[in-house]
């Protein structure tokens, strides 16, 4: 079964909490971490990966926490998945050419890369102001839900 690790998802849901801030925002990461359901540890190594990407700035001290260094829009969900998870293969014989010898002869390899080039665009054209936009108009219609967390919205 092909599935992101609970990193990218973590990475993913934080992000989109932080997109949905007003601009400049700086969030604790206790904050994100009690409404995004994320353990804390966990939460600060996914922050460590997305400063080393340009996509997040962390800050120390009393004003410390974490903002955006680029505006929702310009993030892409594929920025956040590689961020965290480096390159992405759908199957083995597509990290590098010629890593599978049947590469040339084998259609299922051809398959396989059409597909990745395809679902790669999609992660690509996904950013995270559309995603947080989504994000706010479900809140608004399914607010019964939101009320069965403990958890504060943005």
């Amino acid at each position: 079964m092909f599935k992101l690790s609970k990193g990218a998802e973590y990475a993913i849901r934080s992000i989109l909490y932080l997109s949905r801030q007003r601009t400049g925002r700086v969030c604790y990461s206790e904050e994100i971490s009690k409404n995004q359901e994320i353990p804390r540890a966990y939460l600060a190594k996914v922050f460590q990966a997305l400063g080393r990407k340009g996509i997040i700035k962390s800050m120390r001290g009393t004003k410390g926490g974490v903002t955006l260094l680029k505006a929702p829009e310009l993030i892409s969900v594929y920025d956040v998945i590689i961020a965290v998870e480096g390159d992405i293969f759908l199957n083995d014989c597509l990290i590098h050419e010629g890593f599978c010898h049947r590469d040339p002869v084998c259609s299922a390899h051809r398959f396989w890369h059409s597909i990745q080039e395809k679902f790669c665009a999609l992660l690509q054209e996904a950013n995270f102001q559309t995603l947080a936009d989504d994000a706010g108009h479900l809140e608004k219609n399914n607010p019964a839900v939101l009320a069965t967390k403990d958890v504060a919205t943005p």
